[in-house]
């Protein structure tokens, strides 16, 4: 598969949130996020404004769906998402209700295994009950609470290669990365690279960071692109 850039928007305004994904785009990005805190802040006015300034373009909507899962993926749908989000700690009724869904209505389902006990496990979960993609995820207060007792703070490095070996979709590692180690997603058999709080955004004011995001994503996107083809599948990653 060809690695892609995705960058998350998680944004709070609608303007800078559409200023941003335009710069990303010029950069190179693949991809647009409307992260949770956009999704809180505008829901469906948020995703359809995405859909109507960037035609074409795949648009993922973070919903961290835990219930009522045909009904999310179907409004997010018609707003114009063509990928969902669903939680591996939901039910898994809730999960193929997702998954329901977006076969009858044409977008690709994300599982994400935040909050997992055994995130391997978690994962493979997902794809058993039919998700399209795992997101490999460390909590954003999972992080900041480890670190606040002065633990080392988790990785999603740490499993990533076990979650690679252990699915044959596409995975993406998500929580405390830095540009680097985001970069180098690829190098472990998950080609989807995932830019956002605390990357590009201020994580902790839910604000485009300072500094020259434009240069810096594009950089990122070219050496992201330059990997050509990764594996889809574990046997097929070495460690």
């Amino acid at each position: 598969m060809r690695p892609l850039v995705q960058i998350s928007l998680d944004l709070t305004d609608l303007k800078e949130a559409l200023a941003t994904a335009a710069l990303a785009r010029r950069a190179g990005v693949d991809w647009l996020e409307a992260g949770t805190p956009l999704l809180l802040a505008e829901g469906l006015h948020g995703v359809r404004a995405l859909r109507r300034e960037f035609p074409g373009v795949p648009i993922i909507a973070d919903l961290k769906t835990m219930d009522g899962g045909y009904l999310e993926a179907e409004m997010m749908a018609k707003a114009g998402a063509t990928h969902v989000v669903v939680m591996a700690r939901a039910h898994p009724e809730t999960i193929k209700c997702v998954v329901k869904a977006g076969r009858d209505y044409g977008v690709k389902v994300m599982g994400d295994n935040l909050g997992c006990e055994d995130m391997v496990a978690g994962a493979r979960h997902l794809e058993d009950l039919g998700c399209d993609m795992v997101i490999h995820h460390i909590g954003y207060d999972e992080r900041r609470g480890i670190a606040a007792s002065g633990r080392r703070m988790p990785s999603p490095l740490d499993q990533l290669r076990e979650v690679v070996a252990a699915v044959n979709v596409p995975v993406q590692a998500v929580g405390g990365l830095t540009l680097e180690q985001a970069v180098r997603t690829p190098e472990y058999g998950a080609p989807l690279v995932v830019i956002g709080a605390p990357l590009a955004v201020d994580a902790d004011a839910f604000r485009t960071a300072d500094g020259n995001l434009e240069g810096t994503l594009r950089i990122i996107c070219d050496r992201v692109h330059a990997y050509g083809d990764v594996p889809v599948g574990g046997a097929k990653v070495s460690s």
